[in-house]
Order: C-alpha cells, then sequence, then structure tokens
C-alpha cells in the first residue's frame, strides 16, 4: 500500500489538513470496518481515535492508496482491541451480544451490508478466530484483496487465502437462511408485536419458529435470561409472563437495528432494551434482547455504516 513502512505512521504531522480530510472522508467505512471486526462500537469509536493519531503523523507522499492504507491501519488497531475484548468476554455474566446500531434505511437496502451486519451474523463472526474475523470481514464484507489483507493482519497472501477459504468455509455452515422482502419482513415484525403487546400466546406461537432462540444480554447490570431460550412454546410463555410483570408503562417501536427489523423497548419513557429481531421463511428464528445500559448508547441516533 505504501512505499514506506509501518514506522512512517509515526513520523511527525506532515501535510495534517489532506490527512484530515482523508480521514473524514473514510470515517464511516474505517468505524463499519472496526465495529464489523469488534461487534462494540464504542470500541470501534476508540479505535477511530487511534487510527486518527497514527494517520495524522503519516508522510502522505509515501501513500500511494490513502483508503487501503487507513483500513490497514484501523485493522491493525481493531485486531489488538479484539484480543483485549476476548478477556473481557470471559468473565461476561451472561450471553454477550453485540452493541445494536440504530441504522438508516440505506444500510438496509445494502443487502450484503445488512447481512454483515445483522445480530445473526455478528454471533456468527463471534465465532471465528480474531484474524479469521479480521480476514473474512476485509474480504466478503469489503473485497478487499489479498495482498492488503495481507498486510493488515501481517500475514503471507497464501496464508490470508487459506484463511479465508476456512472462514467462509465456517461461516456458511452457519449464516443465517434466506431473507424475506423487506414488505414480508414487516408484516412478520408487525404480528410479533402486536402478539406481545397484547399478550397474546397464540399470536406468539403462530409467528414463532419451532426452534427459535432467544438470547438475553443484561451484563450484570439489568435482569436478563443469562442462558440461551429455545423452542417456540418457552419463549412466548416467557415473553407473556414477562411483560406482565412489568409494573411501569411499556411501549414498542420499530426499528432497523443493524440493518434489520428491531424493537424497542420503553419504559415510562426511558429506553429499557433493544430486541433484535430474526425472520426466515416467514417466521422469527432468532430473538437479540439487549438491556445492558452501556450497549445502548447508539440507539439515540441512525449510525451511518459504509462500504
Amino acid at each position: 500500500m505504501t512505499s514506506g513502512g509501518e514506522g512512517r505512521e509515526e513520523a511527525g504531522g506532515r501535510g495534517t489538513g489532506a490527512a484530515t480530510e482523508d480521514f473524514l472522508a473514510h470515517r464511516n467505512l474505517l468505524f463499519t470496518v472496526a465495529y464489523e471486526i469488534l461487534g462494540s462500537a464504542a470500541d470501534a469509536e476508540d479505535v477511530l481515535q487511534e487510527t486518527w493519531l497514527r494517520w495524522a503523523g503519516v508522510d502522505l507522499a509515501e501513500v500511494r492508496d490513502r483508503r487501503a492504507y487507513l483500513v490497514r491501519i484501523t485493522t491493525r488497531q481493531a485486531l489488538t482491541r479484539l484480543r483485549t475484548l476476548g478477556r473481557r468476554k470471559e468473565s461476561y455474566v451472561g450471553s454477550w451480544l453485540p452493541e445494536p446500531l440504530l441504522t438508516s434505511p440505506d444500510v438496509a437496502e445494502d443487502v450484503e451490508l445488512a447481512d454483515s451486519v445483522s445480530m445473526a451474523m455478528m454471533l456468527v463472526m463471534e465465532t471465528l478466530a480474531p484474524t479469521e474475523r479480521a480476514v473474512f470481514v476485509l474480504r466478503e464484507v469489503f473485497d478487499v484483496g489479498y495482498d492488503e489483507i495481507a498486510e493488515a493482519v501481517g500475514k503471507s497472501p497464501t496464508a490470508v487465502r487459506q484463511i479465508a477459504h476456512r472462514a467462509r468455509a465456517h461461516v456458511a455452515d452457519r449464516r443465517p437462511r434466506g431473507a424475506l422482502s423487506p414488505q414480508r419482513t414487516r408484516h412478520v415484525l408487525d404480528a410479533f408485536r402486536r402478539a406481545v403487546e397484547t399478550g397474546d400466546l397464540q399470536g406468539l406461537l403462530d409467528v414463532l419458529a419451532p426452534d427459535v432462540v432467544l438470547l438475553g444480554d443484561g451484563g450484570g447490570i439489568k435482569q436478563a435470561v443469562l442462558r440461551p431460550v429455545v423452542g417456540a412454546d418457552k419463549v412466548a410463555r416467557l415473553l407473556q409472563g414477562g411483560l406482565r410483570k412489568v409494573p411501569a408503562a411499556l411501549t414498542l417501536r420499530p426499528a432497523l437495528v443493524n440493518g434489520g427489523p428491531a424493537l424497542v423497548l420503553h419504559l415510562d419513557g426511558e429506553l429499557d432494551s433493544v430486541l433484535a429481531v430474526r425472520v426466515d421463511d416467514g417466521l422469527v428464528t432468532g430473538l437479540y434482547a439487549v438491556r445492558n445500559p452501556e450497549k445502548l448508547s447508539h440507539m439515540e441516533r441512525e449510525i451511518p455504516l459504509r462500504r
């Protein structure tokens, strides 16, 4: 990507105005790369700050492809952060879910991008080793060349090809099934929301897949299921019984979260949780309930994601 080495990133501030312009032009892309590798918007923001500090010291005259160089810095910083996150997750209370993002309709319209940032796919990517995840994201989502990925992850192009093949096969065995049209998805979400709001047990059973899975993330701060709840009857009764116990006024608002359907829950007007919904073949197959307040800060405004 450059004729100079990584050490030039620490060389002192030349062309600061141009550096700022380039960084801002690619900021949404860099955030998306970091978020897909990490599953945490807060950590992705930190990675962007670290990327900027290194980028501001680069001699731009030595850089042939500024976008590629910025992606390389971001990937390296994200990989370092991902290994730290792995240690944190080992002591996490209950299920760890990605940090939900309120996304704009244009993200949903980009089918490949929406699929890659969906809660279901982000959880699949959690099963990859750090380098495998970075290679998969760069190759499959952003179509980065093998030589550029090799520079980013510190591997040979041959090794990167092997890692990409292995990661692709791993994800293919676990990735979500076929997606519905947006109109059909909205219909399923509306039926699910009505059943939840009214406590209609049969309505819930009608829209839940037999093998539906509910995951909850309270982070030890808010009450949430500590283990996956599997099966339509168990999930339906949990939702019905749980909402009956809520003493406050509850509202459910449909939203686009991580490019897909979701319900945002407010109690007495305060944001309480986000319930991302996975829909396959006309039925709800996955429910991802994030209640940890530390993960809800990016639900106040739409986050622009780019490829």
